[in-house]
């Protein structure tokens, strides 16, 4: 029999439920009037850098039990909610449902947006591209792996802008219908998914005879994983809770570091200046024979001291010459005086690829 305390507890958590409630729904008719104000002067629904001065501002004021990291979630979910009050929103995404990627996305636009999953980063783009969707969120990199290169050469080849960044903690399982690891005869996952856990694949597998078999993504790794009883995959949690094959070992990846940035990218949209701003560019530099054309260009930076975060080179696969873009990250914003200074030299090398709040 439950005691007068915990009925009074309960009690009051209800009440408090009630009030939390009616001051959501307080909120979302503000939102609603915010969105009537924007569609008349044809302004943009989604402000990142805006979002991150409410979380800055909720954390700094915070006194309670809440972490930061609960604060994030609660209020990256309101915001998710109130953006499809003031304007539905379609996000494209690299697919199937249940990959890394599907994560990323449903972590910033939350549960109620109307998602896409496509077959490959170029048909991200293409959607995005043709404003077939709003927003489209792909990887960039992989701090284990380096930058994904269909992702850098797209980048170059459409008109489009990066509007955030998110980096994500990824974490692999081995998954498999097959109730010892002796039964497992081969094992599905995506190639760079392959190399992320290789130690687990060399130290525990550790049989010659087990077949590794690249698929387009973890999701349809686990998939597969389900219909066949010798097989197994490499995949996220997410996607062995949605095709209900279970998990035989969780963290498998090598590095308990392993982290992916992903970009959301946009046709119309650019962000106003936060205060703590990444931006990225791509470079081609003019072909010449003079030595040290790069550090000249690299140069300029640092004289204006900006700070230099990435640089990649990336085949420029044009001609028959050896050519390069560089990708390259910078803190601050493209607006900012001292970049315009430096980017004004560059004007027919640069692609601006967009400005958005730092959070690595």
């Amino acid at each position: 029999m439950e005691s007068n305390q915990l009925t009074e507890y309960r009690q009051r958590i209800d009440q408090l439920d009630n009030q939390l409630l009616k001051l959501l729904n307080e909120r979302m008719e503000v939102v609603k009037q915010v969105g009537d104000l924007k569609r008349s002067t044809n302004s943009i629904i989604y402000r990142p850098e805006r979002e991150k001065a409410i979380l800055d501002r909720l954390k700094l004021k915070n006194q309670g039990l809440l972490p930061a990291a609960a604060i994030d979630a609660i209020f990256l979910e309101i915001f998710a909610v109130s953006r499809n009050i003031e304007l539905p929103e379609r996000i494209a995404y690299l697919g199937p449902s249940g990959s890394f990627t599907h994560q990323a996305a449903e972590s910033r636009f939350g549960a109620m947006s109307e998602y896409m999953p496509v077959s490959s980063i170029r048909a991200v783009f293409k959607s995005v591209a043709a404003e077939v969707t709003r927003f489209g969120v792909i990887p960039v990199e992989n701090n284990q792996q380096g930058l994904v290169p269909e992702t850098a050469d797209c980048l170059s080849e459409y008109d489009v802008h990066i509007v955030a960044e998110l980096p994500m903690d990824v974490h692999f399982a081995f998954v498999s219908q097959a109730d010892h690891l002796s039964k497992v005869r081969k094992i599905y996952s995506k190639d760079i998914a392959f190399r992320q856990c290789r130690k687990f694949i060399d130290e525990v597998v550790n049989d010659s005879t087990v077949e590794l078999i690249p698929v387009e993504s973890t999701s349809k790794a686990a998939r597969l994983a389900v219909r066949e009883p010798d097989s197994a995959a490499i995949c996220s949690r997410i996607a062995a809770q949605e095709y209900q094959v279970p998990i035989l070992f969780e963290n498998v990846e090598t590095s308990g570091d392993n982290q992916t940035r992903f970009f959301i990218i946009s046709k119309s949209f650019t962000n106003q200046p936060s205060g703590s701003d990444k931006t990225s560019v791509l470079v081609k530099l003019p072909h010449s024979d003079e030595p040290g054309i790069l550090a000249d260009f690299l140069q300029d930076f640092n004289k204006k001291g900006i700070n230099l975060t990435k640089i990649e080179s990336r085949p420029a696969k044009r001609g028959k010459t050896f050519t390069y873009w560089f990708f390259i990250d910078f803190e601050g914003h493209w607006q900012d005086e001292r970049i315009q200074q430096v980017v004004a030299k560059y004007t027919d090398e640069m692609k601006w690829l967009g400005s958005y709040v730092r959070l690595i």
